[in-house]
């Protein structure tokens, strides 16, 4: 289980290093939403390790 989760939280943090990349190759109306997209990728996949996973043990 612990593997899982550790490859959904690699996936979600270069995941939301990707949209910080693309964030403003998109129109201007997307520039915002792609870059918080990107904040809240990163931060969901730190709170898996540090929060739920010490609940699952």
């Amino acid at each position: 289980m612990k593997v899982f989760a550790f490859l959904v939280s690699l996936t979600l943090f270069l995941g939301g290093f990707a949209l910080f990349g693309y964030a403003f190759t998109f129109g201007p109306e997307w520039h915002t939403i792609t870059f918080v997209g990107g904040i809240a990728a990163i931060s969901l996949s730190l709170i898996i390790p540090f929060h739920l996973l010490e609940r699952l043990d």
